[in-house]
């Protein structure tokens, strides 16, 4: 009796905590597969309004299936609202595939243009951040230039950061918003479609992997 009521309470600690877990505020990103048709954006934005849902990002592009798009939306709703969200996308018009990625392995960047005011005087500190932080230069006045990075969104306000304090002025900021993709589960058959050879196979996956993972580990700092 006293073990069965010990598993009652355990039980119900467990229900509770997971609604707990339930209503936290989460970030979550949702991608769309949407027909290439007039009013889609419109049946979207219009249903988190109606959700009283704010969307922090929202990006829009060709896919790789013909005649659909790829959108990637990003708003911040608890565990139980982002399945309700995500049920009501795959019910609007002309929406063919939805998924909640937040959480699962992913591959995120974001695209960001700035636009700094900057004399001849103080091009060198900005050239020495743009080094920093692993962005270029892609236009060059006489009193601005404008600062090209891709990268994940704390890395784009780290330099956006840094900027602000300096004696330079930030005079125009252009974001793209979250891409983002789920990773990869055929590492081997990917790495050997990059051209590793069927000899060895073993050591070039892992000094292939080995690469990559360095790769995105140096992009992600």
């Amino acid at each position: 009796m006293g073990e069965e009521a010990g598993n009652l309470s355990a039980f119900h600690f467990f229900t509770r905590s997971l609604g707990h877990l339930e209503r936290i505020i989460m970030l979550h990103t949702f991608v769309a597969y949407v027909e290439d048709l007039p009013g889609v954006l419109t049946r979207v934005a219009s249903l988190f309004r109606r959700l009283n849902i704010n969307i922090n990002s929202l990006t829009v592009g060709r896919s790789e299936r013909v005649g659909l798009s790829r959108l990637t939306l990003v708003c911040e709703a608890s565990g139980e609202a982002g399945h309700r969200i995500r049920a009501s996308l795959f019910k609007l018009e002309n929406v063919v595939d939805v998924d909640d990625i937040a959480g699962a392995p992913s591959v995120t960047r974001e695209l960001a243009l700035i636009k700094v005011a900057a004399t001849p005087q103080t091009r060198s500190q900005v050239f020495e951040l743009v080094e920093v932080f692993r962005a270029r230069i892609v236009d060059l006045a006489p009193e601005s230039l404008t600062i090209e990075m891709t990268g994940v969104e704390s890395k784009i306000e780290g330099l956006i950061q840094v900027l602000n304090e300096g004696q330079d002025r930030v005079l125009e900021i252009c974001r793209s918003g979250k891409l983002t993709m789920r990773r990869g589960h055929h590492t081997s058959r990917v790495l050997k479609a990059m051209g590793a050879g069927s000899e060895d196979s073993s050591e070039a996956d892992g000094a292939m992997v080995q690469a990559l993972e360095d790769t995105v580990a140096s992009d992600t700092q």
